[in-house]
């Protein structure tokens, strides 16, 4: 019989030692556990056993209760969902959810993070790391193919890892996998593995590899728009893209996963995703009237929704808790936010218990001023921030604002918690002299400048690490420029260095402690503000199964079928 340590990154029994001691909870070691490259099943199985032997688990004890018998799984059927459907050339260019979505019936990852924030293979069907956390190889899947029969290999996974370390892309994922990896260090092994020499430690690569931005592409036939070659090895095809109106995907013959009937996924036959607009109001009439099945909500995640179809019969209300936030970011690089003293002013005008009860009904939690969120492993717990306006008009007056100051918000007019948190500010920042203007606009012309403005509320969606966001909005890359997603242009040397060293630290209690000071850093001296976090719901017709809520609002359809 084989031995489990065998197996073992020998990080493992660190984190084994820290769940017998009730420094880590059970979640959280499966969940980093995964990451070092075992089974979610063996890493529970080793919960249970230990690091000896693996032994095979008891036999289910018979149940006397009557088995509930499982529907037939039906084929067939057009899914049709309201979603804005934006512009689009390169994945690794998202600025929002909503197109991931659409494109991820097509564009595949390599893992895949689910809703308990456990990674899981997926193209790549293995990892494992190095000691050090310092070299990581990834073994491929065989037999799969793209839909225009191109086979997938490794060269893919490598030319699109490479896209996202190609500045010219000027892809988000640049700040985050760019912080420990250039070009240089992507290695292929064979046709069907590949190598990572990585700059420094990092623990989080596989939850990396499936950030919405980081789809498969084709290296034979990708020139830089997905809508011109749209062969990924998802189980649908592109049909249909009309920018502004609709999306279209029909499913494959020949998809590399199979049914519960061992026919090839998926069991729908076409998916409509409907542009409705961005006001919440007919989407949610077209719901409950069955004219749609699902409101995708990812770039809207408020309670509106849910509360509107709570008590309909008709349709699933899908809760799940989730580190999605609006972020108050300030341009550190323009005046008068370039001064410290005025950027904690207008922090210190947040209300944060007013703001989640009139912009979000309450349905989540308060936030400080450092965006890591207090369900993540490694939060640091520190004493919410107080409204005090008093304290925010005298740093004022010594910043040389005696007089107070007039100010633009910009805000994406469809995102009704933004605008409501923005009219809250703009009334609990006068004590202080601060003069709030309110510059509404669609939410699609927000997309288009929200790194530009110097000040704004940008909604920033679910990451499963505190390590993750940082590394993506708050740093700079090899050459001192901030990452592409630094909207604000905030960079700390001594916090960079900090973010560094917790990224490749595992064990959670140690990762804590530099995040205590990571998070007094941000908090004290840096860019933005927080509020609140968000609760947020998936609400679907129930002829829709076998689907659940994501923390991001993905979707995960592959499995999913029609009751109709």
């Amino acid at each position: 019989m084989k031995k489990t340590e065998d197996k073992l990154h020998p990080l493992v029994y660190e984190l084994k030692e820290n769940v017998d001691k009730g420094k880590l909870t059970r979640r959280e070691f499966i969940r980093f556990a995964t990451l070092l490259g075992m089974s979610s099943t063996m890493s529970s199985q080793l919960l249970i056993y230990g690091c000896g032997e693996e032994k095979e688990a008891p036999p289910a004890a018979e149940s006397k209760a009557e088995e509930t018998v499982a529907p037939e799984i039906k084929r067939g059927g057009t899914l049709k969902i309201s979603q804005q459907i934006q512009k689009i050339d390169h994945p690794a260019r998202y600025s929002w959810l909503m197109p991931s979505n659409s494109m991820r019936m097509i564009f595949e990852y390599m893992t895949l993070t689910d809703r308990d924030n456990i990674t899981h293979p997926y193209l790549c069907k293995s990892w494992s790391a190095s000691d050090d956390l310092k070299t990581w190889t990834f073994d491929v899947r065989e037999g799969i193919k793209f839909n225009n029969g191109d086979p997938f290999t490794a060269d893919d996974c490598i030319f699109t890892i490479n896209q996202w370390l190609d500045k010219d892309v000027k892809s988000s994922l640049l700040g985050l996998v760019g912080s420990y990896l250039d070009q240089t260090g992507v290695e292929k092994v064979n046709d069907f593995q590949f190598k990572l020499n990585l700059k420094r430690a990092e623990i989080a690569i596989p939850e990396h590899f499936f950030q919405y931005t980081a789809q498969v592409l084709n290296h034979r036939t990708f020139e830089g728009d997905m809508k011109k070659a749209p062969h990924g090895t998802g189980p649908y095809v592109l049909d249909t893209y009309n920018e502004g109106e609709i999306c279209v995907v029909k499913a494959r013959k020949d998809y590399w996963q199979k049914g519960a009937d061992g026919n090839p996924l998926p069991y729908m036959d076409e998916i409509r995703f409907i542009d409705m607009g961005g006001e919440l109001a007919p989407q949610i009439a077209a719901l409950k009237s069955g004219e749609i099945d699902l409101i995708d909500a990812s770039d809207n995640p408020g309670p509106q929704v849910m509360m509107a179809v709570k008590d309909d019969a008709h349709i699933n209300v899908m809760p799940v808790p989730t580190a999605t936030t609006r972020v108050l970011r300030m341009r550190v690089d323009m005046k008068p936010w370039s001064d410290n003293r005025v950027r904690m002013a207008l922090k210190l005008c947040q209300n944060r218990e007013k703001i989640l009860a009139l912009a979000y009904q309450g349905e989540g939690l308060r936030g400080h001023d450092f965006h890591v969120y207090p369900k993540h492993p490694e939060y640091c717990e520190k004493p919410l921030p107080k409204y005090e306006p008093e304290k925010a008009k005298a740093l004022l007056a010594e910043a040389g604002y005696a007089d107070g100051i007039d100010v633009n918000l910009a805000v994406g007019s469809e995102w009704t918690d933004v605008v409501r948190y923005a009219e809250v500010l703009k009334q609990d920042a006068e004590p202080a002299g601060i003069r709030v203007n309110i510059q509404t606009m669609p939410t699609s012309q927000y997309w288009e400048k929200w790194t530009e403005v110097d000040l704004g509320v940008t909604p920033w969606t679910h990451r499963p690490l505190g390590t993750m966001v940082p590394n993506l909005a708050y740093v700079a890359d090899d050459e001192g420029k901030p990452v592409p997603w630094n909207e604000t242009r905030w960079v700390d040397k001594e916090f960079s260095e900090l973010l560094d060293q917790a990224s490749g630290t595992l064990d959670v209690e140690k990762r804590r402690k530099i995040f205590c000071k990571l998070e007094e850093i941000q908090g004290s001296r840096g860019s933005i503000g927080i509020a609140y976090w968000m609760n947020t719901w998936m609400c679907a017709n129930k002829k829709l199964k076998n689907v659940d809520s994501h923390p991001n609002l993905i979707f995960l359809f592959n499995e999913a079928w029609l009751d109709a």
